[in-house]
């Protein structure tokens, strides 16, 4: 498990802080009794407009006084929480970056277009399973 992210209930539900959880796909966290709990007192479900969720890099932008709760995310519900939350642009070159991993042709200038459209080395590190040297190699190859 990795540091926690942040379900929490936001009253702009057109706001685009965070992410649905329902459009990042089925994560164990909102099966608990925990999560079940706390949308239950809330008067929240998981399905609401208004329910949002942020990886854990990015809670500091959580509106003081929303309503919070920490939750556990594994490494690949993490993946695609930080995927959805990604522009249009990047998300197509983050696909393609997911996609590297069962291919190698072309590698460092896959990189290098990525670095391109702005995604980070360490989310470059993260999406393809390559060493951080190599990322460093192609950004100044």
């Amino acid at each position: 498990m990795t540091d926690d992210a942040y379900l929490f209930l936001f009253g702009d539900a057109s706001a685009q802080l965070g992410v649905s959880p329902a459009a990042v796909g089925d994560l164990a966290c909102m099966e608990t009794p925990a999560v079940r709990a706390w949308l239950e007192a809330q008067g929240s479900t998981a399905t609401s407009p208004h329910l949002r969720l942020l990886p854990p890099e990015e809670i500091a932008a959580i509106p003081e006084g929303a309503e919070r709760l920490p939750v556990p995310l594994n490494d690949e519900e993490l993946s695609r929480v930080r995927h959805a939350m990604s522009a249009a642009p990047l998300a197509r070159v983050e696909d393609e970056l997911l996609a590297y991993r069962d291919c190698a042709d072309g590698r460092d200038a896959l990189i290098g277009r990525a670095l391109a459209a702005g995604v980070a080395p360490h989310r470059i590190v993260e999406l393809t399973g390559v060493d951080p040297a190599t990322v460093t190699a192609a950004a100044n190859g």
